[in-house]
């Protein structure tokens, strides 16, 4: 994430401000939160991707999030910068309330790395714990269960609902083709797995 400082960026002969750049770049609509994209050069002849969001905490203002990879995707920068986001709540963390830098003081190589060791394995440890206790994914493979108990009741009301559709077909059908659809949908039936046909109307399967 930039800030509007001193930093230029080249826009054919001038250098602008991020401010003039966010004026400049093109609006884009039709996806959340993600209000402009421009390509531009920084001042050392670096090609950039700038991508402006909207401020949550602030509906009004915009925040400038800057990738290298020009490539790149405005959804995929702003997906990779919140995942980079944690990286820093993460050492934010670790130096305010876990001591790191603190706890030790000393110039020795293997010192600074056994101390960063244990004040990471403090994290992880309380990270666990709060999973523990808060996180219902936990609980018995809960979350998992219901993931597959919801998968199945898609496709299960879909099937339903192609069966009703063929259904509401055979009665503004003449006898001849109607006995065709019945005949051709019980043999469909019939070569179903028995899992599948539990989810089926019972009367349908009995006809």
């Amino acid at each position: 994430m930039v800030k509007d400082t001193n930093q230029r960026y080249l826009v054919g002969d001038k250098a602008i401000s991020l401010t003039e750049l966010y004026r400049l770049s093109l609006p884009i609509q039709g996806k959340k939160g993600i209000l402009r994209s421009i390509h531009t050069v920084k001042a050392n002849g670096v090609p950039v991707k700038v991508v402006f969001i909207q401020n949550r905490n602030k509906k009004s203002e915009w925040l400038a999030i800057l990738s290298t990879d020009c490539t790149l995707t405005e959804q995929e920068i702003v997906r990779i910068y919140g995942m980079r986001w944690d990286i820093e709540v993460f050492f934010k963390t670790t130096k305010s309330l876990l001591r790191l830098q603190k706890e030790f003081q000393g110039s020795s190589y293997d010192l600074l790395v056994s101390h960063t060791t244990i004040v990471f394995a403090r994290y992880i440890i309380l990270s666990w714990q709060n999973r523990c206790n808060t996180d219902d994914r936990t609980i018995g493979g809960l979350f998992y269960e219901l993931c597959d108990e919801i998968n199945e009741l898609d496709w299960a009301v879909a099937l339903q609902q192609l069966i009703e559709l063929l259904l509401d077909t055979l009665k503004n059908s003449n006898k001849m083709t109607k006995k065709l659809i019945e005949s051709q949908l019980q043999q469909w039936i019939a070569g179903l797995p028995n899992y599948i046909k539990a989810y089926l109307p019972i009367s349908l399967c009995e006809s």
